[in-house]
């Protein structure tokens, strides 16, 4: 049987202590093999970024395992933890995290150069992902000539880059129209297509039905899997949020 990519066994997180104490995730288990989109869903405060931040070595967990193809990631030093990330992870946050002083290539390069690429080769990997994602011609802008929607754009070519084989998306179309969102959501689908597992938060059925299947996440505690977008929107509204 083929291992999963990412491998969640028992985790909780909990922030403070004693009577203040804030349980963002209560003894979650989650798997996602290669080829795999997974949508996570749920209320606001439900623990979804809380989630996504634990599977790409952002957070430790207080209890339980994180596991990328086989590594456990809390018991990882913070050179490997960064050599994880830049080589095996691709994160799209929800607030784009582009470095102001790069241009769109050099965003999207610089995990690669971090890594060992030369510059050259780095270039030409981030122009060819810029294209991907509909936004070549802006590999020479700077992200405060960027529209939002664009440095989003851009956000989601760094995190595909290379040979990512775990992408991490949060609320990735957030910024964009429902076209370029569409069209995001098919990257996204076609490097799980591909090999890599994606993990998706979102609020939105009609993107979820991207997924293989979805989670529903309540109070940190996972109270429904299913492969139905449609009955992970019904669990959603249901809950009042």
């Amino acid at each position: 049987m083929t291992a999963p990519i990412l491998h969640i066994v028992d985790v909780t997180r909990t922030h403070g202590e004693g009577e203040t104490a804030v349980h963002a995730l209560r003894g979650v288990s989650l798997d996602v093999f290669p080829g795999e989109l997974v949508a996570v869903m749920g209320p606001s405060g439900s623990g979804k970024s809380t989630l996504l931040n634990l599977a790409g070595g952002l957070d430790k967990a207080t209890s339980g395992q994180v596991l990328i193809e086989g590594d456990e990631v809390g018991a990882l030093g913070a050179n490997q933890l960064a050599s994880l990330r830049r080589r095996r992870v691709g994160f799209v946050f929800q607030d784009f995290n582009l470095i102001p002083s790069l241009t769109a290539a050099e965003n999207v390069s610089l995990p690669l150069e971090l890594d060992g690429m030369s510059v050259k080769e780095g270039r030409r990997a981030a122009h060819e992902i810029l294209e991907i994602v509909g936004v070549a011609e802006l590999a020479d802008r700077y992200p405060d000539k960027m529209s939002g929607g664009q440095q989003q754009r851009v956000a989601i070519a760094r995190a595909l880059v290379g040979d990512r084989r775990l992408v991490l998306a949060d609320e990735p179309t957030g910024a964009l129209d429902s076209t370029t969102g569409e069209g995001v959501l098919r990257v996204l689908r076609d490097r799980c297509n591909a090999g890599a597992a994606g993990l998706l938060v979102t609020h939105e059925a009609r993107h979820a039905a991207w997924a293989d299947r979805v989670v529903f996440l309540r109070d940190g505690v996972v109270v429904d899997t299913t492969g139905s977008p449609e009955e992970a929107e019904t669990l959603l509204v249901g809950s009042g949020s």
